[in-house]
């Protein structure tokens, strides 16, 4: 039993991780081409998506949210399908991705005073992936 619920756990989480990727993908594309996002009128999407906390050195902050994603998709699926040394690299993955999470709300929060709706959308699959990692059992 206790292999199942994994196997349902990892593949919640490469689920996760494929919307991340597309959300991602998606906000790079806009950066890189000079388009702006649809954020529904919201003028605080705009100045989060447009600051230069949105780059690091010139690459838009979502494009390491690609690489982020699909390697969480990565590990994810191949944990589902029992490879055991994966599952920490799938962990740390999602703990880097968490402590990178909590750092953009808190600049959004606190320094930008505005909030994105991509980034909290992003910000609640990482506290997705976080759960699943917490509530995977130990292969113990």
């Amino acid at each position: 039993m206790e292999s199942r619920n994994r196997i349902i756990l990892y593949t919640i989480a490469a689920l996760i991780s494929l919307a991340g990727l597309a959300e991602a993908t998606y906000l790079t594309v806009l950066s890189l081409t000079g388009e702006t996002a649809v954020c529904g009128g919201s003028a605080s999407c705009f100045q989060v998506l447009g600051s230069g906390y949105a780059k690091i050195a010139g690459i838009p902050v979502a494009a390491f949210g690609i690489l982020a994603y699909f390697s969480a998709f990565g590990f994810a699926t191949f944990a589902a399908f029992g490879y055991a040394r994966v599952r920490k690299f799938f962990g740390l993955t999602v703990w880097a991705m968490f402590a990178v999470t909590l750092w953009l709300l808190f600049v959004q929060a606190h320094i930008l005073h505005a909030f994105c709706r991509y980034c909290l959308f992003s910000a609640a699959l990482v506290f997705v992936l976080a759960a699943v990692v917490v509530l995977t059992p130990s292969s113990r």
